[in-house]
């Protein structure tokens, strides 16, 4: 029988996917951007999903399980990644930000288990929610799940940690906060058969070591693809989609050109191929020294850096393809998020690069619904033996 799960702020389908793949079948999502909801929809393992394009703030838990079709007492996931602009430290305008502000999207998630008490609970957020900037916000998140004083069905055991995706097969150094949480009375069914409730154990590393695999690197995530060139999308015989990428003004290539030749970062420039912005100098007459990895060059025999909102830009980041002189395309992005090349993004580049930059890399979703779904097969499991034992008393 198949194990339902719902996601809110789906997004474009990254953590669906992921849900997916692991053997669940998503029954609902919430997502109120339109654009992210049709390429959601538009998926043909997600098109059944019955997608909520709505405010989350606006809607009550009850309201959800009944458009998934989910009972209050069904063994289901609730996964919620709710928005992380508000938590992440590298933005300074969080620290003029209220408090009721940053955390409005992330209790709402809250106010949602509080209204069904969901039997298990996926969250991820940016490690920043992990800061000590954030930590009032997240110590009341957690107090609330934890719920010391309540009944069994209204609190949870938690696992929570800052992983990084690189470690589960993920070909991208990004570093995520994870929470796998279970209700306190399904806790008890598991630790009665001794089953260990815990976050997905790492299959990969950087120093390869007591049998773990290599960290996937950019070559091998996407060297197989065709050859293009800036401003170009691929129109070839093989079924390749959204192999397209931004074109390079002619001063960009020049640079672009010029740090490919001299170790792949920006500080190798020359005074005259500088940014204007990049030769102003602060109180202390010091240089800019920020954003380093602006017009670098990708490292093939490293995973990818963090895809962004902005990852299809050169001017963004470390996006230039590490052989050929361009920015990487939407299905180079999409790889390095692990979507499968069968899922269609926007053509519209922008469009395209904040919904796979907003997208939990579907494989590090997948690892994290293996758990949950292992742990589900063991209740269910341990619930129809009772239920033979009766029978045969």
């Amino acid at each position: 029988m198949a194990i339902p799960a719902i996601d809110l702020f789906s997004g474009c389908g990254g953590v669906s996917c992921g849900l997916t793949r692991a053997g669940f079948t998503v029954k609902a999502a919430v997502e109120i951007n339109s654009d992210a909801a049709k390429t959601y929809s538009n998926y043909p393992l997600l098109a059944n999903v019955k997608v909520m394009i709505d405010d989350i703030c606006k809607l009550k838990g009850g309201e959800i399980l009944r458009t998934a079709g989910i009972k209050q007492t069904d063994l289901y996931l609730l996964a919620g990644c709710p928005p992380c602009q508000n938590f992440s430290t590298q933005n300074p305008k969080n620290k003029t930000k209220p408090e009721s502000e940053r955390k409005k999207l992330l209790f709402e998630f809250l106010r949602i288990i509080e209204d069904v008490y969901p039997p298990f609970i996926l969250m991820e957020n940016v490690p920043g929610i992990n800061s000590d900037f954030n930590s009032t916000i997240l110590n009341e998140f957690i107090d609330r799940l934890e719920n010391k004083n309540g009944k069994k069905n209204e609190k949870y055991y938690i696992c929570k940690d800052v992983i990084n995706a690189a470690d589960y097969g993920v070909p991208q150094l990004r570093k995520r906060f994870v929470l796998h949480g279970v209700r306190e009375d399904i806790y008890d069914e598991l630790r009665s058969i001794g089953y260990d409730f815990h976050l997905p154990k790492a299959t990969h590393s950087k120093v390869v070591s007591d049998g773990l695999l290599p960290w996937v690197t950019v070559r091998q995530a996407v060297g197989d693809l065709p050859e293009i060139q800036a401003g170009e999308e691929y129109n070839g015989s093989l079924p390749i989609y959204n192999h397209k990428c931004a074109d390079l003004s002619k001063k960009n290539l020049s640079r672009m050109i010029y740090i490919r030749q001299h170790g792949g970062s920006r500080d190798c420039l020359p005074e005259d191929m500088v940014l204007e912005c990049h030769k102003k100098k602060d109180e202390n007459g010091e240089a800019f020294k920020g954003h380093k990895d602006v017009y670098g060059i990708m490292d093939p025999d490293k995973p990818a850096p963090t895809m962004t909102g902005g990852c299809l830009f050169y001017t963004k980041g470390r996006y230039g393809h590490y052989s050929q002189n361009r920015a990487i395309s939407i299905r180079e992005a999409a790889r390095f998020q692990t979507f499968p090349d069968d899922f269609k993004f926007s053509d519209t580049l922008a469009t395209a690069a904040l919904q796979i930059g907003n997208a939990v890399p579907v494989k590090l979703v997948e690892v994290s619904a293996q758990e949950f779904m292992q742990a589900i097969k063991m209740i269910k499991k341990k619930r129809r033996k009772k239920r033979t034992t009766k029978v045969q008393v």
